[in-house]
């Protein structure tokens, strides 16, 4: 039950992140120099921003294919959940510490 709610709300999450991101990136293209077109342009850099679109992308990615593998005629839905949480965790930890060591630095 886990599983199912947080693939739908990762699902949403992408949809709000990457709407944000789009807007912000109009903004950052914008010639424009009034405080409020520099303050959204800030946001398409925001660390928070990105590593919250990190995260629900690479979860939702990981627990579709779950889904998928399950309704293929996987019987193992508890190794399935538990190799998909350390999988995620491992890729976004890596994340992590690329996007503030060397992209952020």
């Amino acid at each position: 039950m886990f599983v199912w709610v947080f693939h739908r709300i990762t699902g949403l999450v992408l949809v709000v992140v990457l709407c944000a991101q789009l807007v912000t990136g109009f903004f950052q293209a914008s010639a424009s120099n009034a405080e409020m077109v520099k303050t959204v342009a800030g946001l398409h850099k925001d660390a928070l921003l990105v590593s919250l679109l990190v995260f629900a992308a690479i979860f939702h990615g990981l627990y579709g294919i779950r889904t998928i593998l399950l309704d293929l005629g996987m019987k193992r839905e508890k190794l399935l959940f538990w190799i998909a949480n350390v999988l995620g965790l491992a890729l976004f930890a890596g994340f992590l510490l690329h996007y503030f060591w060397i992209v952020a630095a």
